[in-house]
């Protein structure tokens, strides 16, 4: 009994005989269930954050080259995990969180006119070089290199939005509820990728999505307690 690449038969005869699955039974269907989860949950994942910059008509606070980096970062995943053809359920929301992350970079232009020439052919050069990422029409030691290179390109797109929230002490126009979804997601991810025994690179990647993300959260938590002591220093003052 196999329903979206999840072997339900395991399962099924063990319960029919009263007795509770194994774990070697139990752990892989787990981990297609969350998987697929992930990728259900993926779909909603940025629009917290295009909601808040659309309702706010402002991109105060916002790294653009994090966002523009990020958008890289998920092409080169997506396609990577497309050529080694791993299960859907094991990186399905890379396609999502893509679709997202361009309506996100698309919305932080809008906001941010008039755009230089050099904003314009960043954008150009993505669409052109980018079917061909996707098609797989490179090197193979290129594509390795390409998705080794993705930890660099997430860890570079975190740095900077880090570096401007510790510089204004505030993290602006940033969603927590994004940045709280991100961190869940690829805590959950480690165990489906060490269950679909996804490439060593592929999981490191992950745990520094949750260091970083993990680094955000932490920086939106401390300067909205300080911008609270701040707002009470000076109603005490005017008081």
């Amino acid at each position: 009994m196999d329903y979206l690449g999840i072997d339900l038969s395991c399962a099924i005869g063990t319960l029919r005989n009263g007795e509770f699955p194994a774990k070697d039974c139990l752990l892989p269907l787990i981990s297609k269930l969350l998987g697929y989860f992930l990728v259900a949950a993926s779909m909603t994942v940025k629009l917290p954050q295009i909601m808040k910059i659309v309702d706010n008509k402002s991109v105060k606070g916002l790294s653009v080259v994090a966002f523009e980096l990020e958008v890289v970062g998920y092409t080169i995943s997506l396609a990577y995990c497309l050529n080694k053809k791993l299960p859907f359920s094991a990186f399905g929301e890379l396609a999502f969180l893509l679709i997202q992350a361009l309506v996100l970079v698309a919305c932080i232009y809008y906001f941010s006119q008039p755009l230089s020439v050099t904003t314009w052919v960043k954008a150009i050069l993505y669409f052109a070089l980018a079917p061909t990422v996707f098609a797989g029409k490179i090197d193979p030691l290129l594509f390795e290199a390409l998705y080794a290179s993705k930890h660099l390109i997430f860890l570079s797109a975190r740095i900077p939005q880090i570096w401007k929230n510790f510089r204004n002490k505030s993290t602006g126009q940033l969603s927590f509820l994004t940045c709280l979804m991100n961190f869940g997601g690829a805590m959950a991810r480690v165990f489906t990728s060490i269950q679909e025994k996804a490439p060593l690179s592929m999981l490191m990647g992950i745990v520094l999505a949750i260091f970083t993300n993990g680094i955000i959260m932490s920086q939106m938590l401390l300067y909205k307690s300080k911008g609270k002591e701040d707002k009470q220093v000076k109603g005490i003052k005017i008081s």
